[in-house]
């Protein structure tokens, strides 16, 4: 886990990967949160039908509705990547209308996009003046 604080948010990550034995677990970490952010490798074309499933699941827990959605398509760095518009239909992006869905494409090696997720965050966060 790790917190970064910006004025008066703090936002916590945890990095809860997509191994299928922590799957169980995301919905605990999800609970009384401002928004979820959901990270997907849009160059690993194989993964991303797996991740649709685990997102939709995800979001029909009773616990977690209404809460902002935020997906980001990392490894944009890399040839293979997939477009945002590509990545938001193999997701069912558009499909999800009971909360708000950001969707920003990104690489986390070179920093792409990263200062504009930041800025959502604090925007949405509970705190947010």
């Amino acid at each position: 886990m790790r917190k970064v604080t910006k004025g008066n948010v703090t936002i916590k990550v945890w990095d809860l990967g997509g191994q299928r034995r922590f799957r169980t677990m995301w919905e605990r970490y999800c609970r009384g949160v401002s928004a979820i952010v959901y990270v997907v490798d849009a160059a690993d074309r194989d993964s991303v039908p797996i991740s649709r499933t685990e997102l939709h699941d995800l979001l029909t827990k009773p616990s977690l509705s209404g809460i902002h959605l935020l997906v980001l398509g990392d490894k944009i760095d890399k040839s293979e990547a997939l477009s945002k518009q590509a990545l938001v239909d193999q997701l069912g992006l558009d499909s999800i209308s009971d909360r708000e869905v950001c969707r920003y494409m990104v690489s986390c090696k070179d920093s792409v996009n990263i200062d504009i997720v930041i800025v959502w965050l604090i925007k949405h966060s509970r705190f947010a003046k």
